[in-house]
């Protein structure tokens, strides 16, 4: 039995409608008939990998027989070969005027620059894990951190992101934020620069823009934002990118939960900053910033009918 009604576009109305839209931004959103472009399943893929190969061992992968240096070389040189290819083809989308064999120079020479910075990323994650374990009492151990809590999932991502992001190459490091993002709820851009020992306590939702600037021993809850306060324009009207338009968050700051800091201030070291405030202005070190206390009120409820 037949469960639909067969339809028919009108080509010659609803096709040269459409089409005449696509040169209304210039070709710079249209994706078709250009070079192939890096794909966010790939890197998803990349990111789960990277972050095996950060700690060996954490996604239950069996490589019996094998020893902990042909683990970390055999890992490295799988992702290292996917992440080559993905940033290949975003060079070639980015200048479609490059040669493939340039592209590919590029390409292997970011690579080989990103596995160089390796062991300091993992200390830095070291750094990281030791502060969750250290932040939370309800964690019995260092694996639990590692196995289980997101924010670990999500720096892994970015501190790598960032190098990539530091090296100029594009797309890349915004697809692999947007990955952790979609995977754990935080969102980071990578341009965001993160000091050691960093923990987020929870972490769902989140956001820390790109020109955030966050010092060591800095500990922040679900919810908060590290936003823009406004987004300066040059005299056409349009967005000036790549100025400082984020909080700097120094030393030893906690931020609680649902905290919002926006602009081009800073928090000054050893700064407790409370649940919910909107701060737009600069806190001087040593300060603690809270709502003022509301009043409460308790009724009974009269639950007669």
């Amino acid at each position: 039995m037949k469960t639909c009604i067969d339809y028919q576009f009108d080509a010659e109305i609803f096709i040269p409608a459409l089409l005449s839209t696509y040169d209304r931004i210039a070709g710079t959103a249209n994706f078709h008939g250009l070079k192939p472009l890096p794909q966010m399943q790939v890197i998803g893929e990349i990111c789960n990998e990277l972050l095996e190969l950060m700690f060996p061992g954490r996604c239950g992968r069996e490589r019996r027989g094998l020893t902990l240096d042909q683990i970390l070389l055999q890992q490295l040189e799988q992702v290292g070969a996917a992440l080559k290819g993905q940033i290949l083809l975003a060079y070639q989308y980015e200048d479609p005027s490059l040669e493939r064999y340039d592209a590919m120079v590029q390409s292997d020479q970011i690579v080989r620059s990103l596995s160089a910075l390796l062991p300091q990323i993992r200390l830095d994650l070291k750094k990281d894990v030791q502060a969750g374990y250290d932040g939370d009492p309800a964690t019995k151990t260092i694996r639990e951190v590692v196995l289980s809590y997101p924010y670990i999932k999500s720096l892994t991502t970015h501190r790598i992101a960032h190098e990539l992001f530091k090296m100029g190459v594009p797309l890349i490091p915004r697809m692999m934020s947007e990955f952790a993002h979609s995977e754990t709820g935080i969102d980071i851009h990578p341009g965001a620069q993160i000091g050691s020992s960093f923990f987020i306590d929870h972490g769902t939702g989140t956001v820390i823009g790109e020109t955030t600037v966050i010092g060591n021993n800095a500990k922040l809850y679900q919810g908060v934002t590290l936003g823009a306060l406004s987004f300066p324009k040059d005299g056409c009207g349009s967005l000036i990118r790549g100025v400082k338009r984020h909080p700097t968050i120094e030393d030893n700051v906690t931020v609680y939960a649902n905290a919002t800091i926006l602009g081009n201030i800073t928090i000054g070291a050893n700064s407790i900053i409370g649940s919910n405030v909107w701060i737009k202005d600069s806190v001087p070190a040593n300060s603690m910033v809270t709502i003022a206390e509301v009043q409460m009120t308790i009724r009974e409820i009269n639950n007669r009918r």
